[in-house]
């Protein structure tokens, strides 16, 4: 998303109050047992020079904490108006190769989507993101960092999209994009709507991500998983979208309908606690966006899922944050399988 539309958070977060808000989540106290396990999530970071600067330095603190099974990025891994050159894709690339713990990377739009901008150097966005790739997705099935085994759909052409599991809790990454999941035309581009190529792989990508969902949730069910895990960048329940008459105008979200459908009917044929993890938007937030009332309900035209939570990752310029989730013991169940707390970079 552009600097213009994070600036206007302030208005945007007003609209929070018509979101069924949930209780923070505390973590489990240490001796929980040997089946719980903890791992971190960061997203829209490095953000800027400074934090360009610092970046080494967050990855070094991530690895001084020992208990971290892997770390997830939820894309954006520059500013909205830098400039998508393949330098600092490999400089971001060698800082995620210090990382000790595994670490689950997702591309995030800023990379890629809104690289056509012409202060990001007018790029085709497709080149970045086959650039992105070869780069960062050039062994599919290993992660970033430490090694550890997932399954991916290079065959389906996305390395990125990754499953997991571990201790019985289901894990699904997929590739979804803000800019309306890359809808957007490429006005660096001279483009004033979207294109053949564009609406190509929006197309392809999109239903590789309704099957990985459909997939996670119909394995969930057969192996008794004690709770599903989605990663994504894109925020699919911006706040700032209702703020801009997406109740009126669900076109502006358009290009989610199809993954949070499938989200929907999976959360409701599982059954079991299922969590979203999102950056994007840049706030942190903790929600259930598809809790009876919720005006996303309408706009997607879906039924309500109790059962889902969804917590947006701090980002960008001004954050100084990484998430630390907590997975409770084997004999945990129910609704309190994962917990969290924001934690401060010391440095």
């Amino acid at each position: 998303m552009s600097l213009t539309q994070r600036a206007l958070g302030v208005a945007a977060a007003l609209v929070l109050s018509a979101i069924p808000a949930l209780p923070a989540q505390a973590a489990p106290s240490a001796d929980a047992g040997d089946s719980s396990f903890t791992f971190g999530v960061i997203g829209d970071v490095p953000y800027g020079p400074a934090q360009v600067e610092r970046f080494p330095q967050m990855v070094t603190e991530l690895n001084n904490q020992d208990e971290l099974k892997f770390v997830t990025h939820l894309g954006d891994i520059k500013a909205g108006s830098a400039q998508c050159t393949d330098e600092y894709f490999a400089a971001i690339k060698t800082q995620f190769d210090r990382f000790e713990a595994p670490l689950i990377y997702t591309p995030g739009d800023n990379e890629w989507v809104d690289c056509h901008r012409v202060n990001n150097g007018a790029y085709n966005p497709l080149e970045r993101l086959d650039t992105l790739r070869e780069m960062f997705f050039n062994t599919p099935g290993k992660t970033l960092g430490g090694n550890m085994p997932v399954k991916s759909a290079a065959e389906q052409g996305l390395p990125e999209n990754v499953t997991f599991s571990k201790e019985r809790v289901a894990f699904s990454v997929i590739n979804v994009q803000g800019s309306n999941n890359s809808l957007a035309p490429w006005s660096g581009l001279g483009e004033t709507v979207p294109n053949g190529a564009q609406l190509a792989e929006v197309q392809a990508r999109t239903a590789a991500d309704v099957a990985q969902l459909q997939r996670t949730f119909a394995d969930a069910r057969k192996t008794n998983s004690r709770a599903v895990v989605i990663m994504t960048q894109a925020d699919m329940f911006d706040p700032f979208m209702l703020s801009q008459g997406a109740e009126a105008n669900p076109e502006l979200v358009s290009g989610f309908r199809p993954i949070v459908q499938a989200i929907a009917a999976g959360s409701a044929s599982y059954g079991g606690p299922v969590y979203i993890f999102n950056g994007d938007s840049h706030v942190y937030n903790d929600d259930a966006p598809l809790a009876p009332g919720s005006p996303w309900l309408r706009i997607y035209g879906v039924d309500a899922a109790e059962n889902m939570r969804r917590v947006t990752v701090e980002g960008a310029a001004t954050s100084n944050e990484w998430l630390r989730v907590t997975v409770a013991p084997n004999s945990s169940s129910g609704n309190d399988v994962l917990s969290w707390r924001r934690v401060p970079y010391a440095s």
